[in-house]
């Protein structure tokens, strides 16, 4: 620094006087203008390529400006690196223009990092594992404590203070930002929760009725869960309820392959009969059926009757059309055998008889599963006659008008 002064003050450049120091301070800045341009210049030849090139990551780099931060940042580096080098200790503009570039450093470099953590995170994406982790609310985090850390930072030097008081004083202050920081807080413990127990990732499909969220997860943050409900709205959830309240994930419905029907069928109870040698015989011609009346007629061959259906067994019209249901969906090649298949009957009420169908189809698409579900019950309702029955229906206005009465 010495061996420097002299040279300068050998060229009658004396940095105490402030011509000198117009001289030194122009220097520098035209030495910033051109290191500016010439950054510039390359970081556009880049971005040219990056947008021609095949290189997906370059051009992640170029979307997010990091290359741009970062060189405002070298520049700052070099701008401070030459105060230092040309102006003397002590000097009350040199150390004015010091601290402002120093600043200017703190800040591209904060900047640069965001920058860099937004790249890692886009470049993640690529990859499944990425899919498992609530990366975006961990990175929020960590910018939450990066920026933090410059703020102490850029503080401590304004002041003209050690940054280490700063830090020892946010020991008393830890109550006061637990109460500002709250939501991020509970936000991070929250998506690490729902990471490590594998309770829900990107993609899933989640139901929450107490925030009306029905959709898949479009994004995971450090204070927000986001849903994009079937209804293209969006429903936006704070992450910490996720782990206080109890909400539905239908991703492993997905994974299965399997979507279930479950949905009845009510029988008008005064329909419910035996079946006569006419309708036996008339049922008898029904391939699905076949096996299932035989079996029944040798049990009821085995039974002494005395000629009463109350000393044995008998064939009721309604036992008839569940085995033919059952039958049915076994050989309906929309169906999932190796799942739980059945058709039961649940308690009657006031709306009749319910006879439920518990199927899965064999796809989760929800256009295709819609399509199956209505075509069986579209034959359900066509065929539920032939046995008959009728199906349970409140009377409206047009059944009570004097014309339908009286037929």
């Amino acid at each position: 620094m010495r061996h420097l002064l002299a040279i300068l003050q050998r060229y009658g450049i004396d940095l105490n006087d402030p011509s000198s120091l117009v001289i030194v301070f122009g220097y520098i800045f035209i030495t910033a203008v051109v290191v500016h341009f010439i950054f510039k210049l390359t970081l556009r030849k880049i971005e040219k390529h990056a947008e021609s090139g095949s290189k997906p990551w370059l051009k992640i780099f170029a979307q997010h400006k990091l290359f741009h931060r970062v060189s405002l940042m070298l520049q700052g580096v070099l701008v401070n690196a030459q105060l230092m080098f040309y102006l003397a200790t002590g000097s009350h503009a040199g150390t004015l223009l010091s601290i402002c570039t120093q600043l200017w450093v703190l800040l591209f470099s904060l900047l640069s990092f965001f920058s860099l953590l937004d790249v890692i995170l886009k470049l993640s994406r690529q990859y499944k594992f990425a899919g498992q982790l609530p990366l975006r609310g961990i990175f929020q985090g960590v910018k939450l404590v990066a920026a933090s850390i410059v703020a102490i930072l850029m503080i401590s030097l304004l002041i003209g203070k050690s940054p280490t008081i700063l830090f020892s004083g946010l020991g008393a202050m830890a109550a006061v930002l637990m109460l500002v920081f709250k939501d991020p807080l509970l936000g991070l413990v929250a998506g690490i929760q729902l990471s490590a127990n594998t309770m829900l990732h990107m993609g899933d499909w989640l139901e929450m009725p107490k925030y009306g969220a029905d959709g898949t997860v479009i994004d995971i943050g450090l204070t927000t869960v986001k849903v994009q409900n079937w209804d293209n709205t969006i429903t936006t959830i704070p992450t910490y309820a996720l782990v206080s309240d109890a909400f539905k994930n239908w991703s492993n419905m997905s994974a299965s392959g399997g979507r279930r029907i479950k949905r009845s069928v009510f029988i008008d109870s005064t329909s419910i009969h035996f079946i006569s040698a006419d309708e036996q015989q008339r049922l008898g011609q029904v391939d699905l059926l076949k096996p299932w009346l035989k079996e029944q007629n040798q049990k009821i061959a085995h039974c002494d009757t005395n000629n009463s259906v109350l000393n044995g067994e008998s064939i009721t019209n309604i036992g008839a059309f569940r085995a033919w249901l059952t039958e049915y969906l076994h050989q309906h090649p929309k169906i999932r055998k190796d799942m739980t298949l059945m058709v039961r009957q649940l308690p009657p009420g006031a709306e009749g008889l319910p006879l439920e169908i518990y199927a899965f189809t064999n796809t989760v698409e929800w256009l295709k599963y819609e399509a199956i579900q209505a075509d069986i019950f579209d034959h359900i309702y066509a065929v539920i006659e032939e046995f008959g029955l009728r199906i349970y229906q409140r009377p409206s206005g047009n059944d009570l008008r004097p014309e339908a009465l009286a037929c």
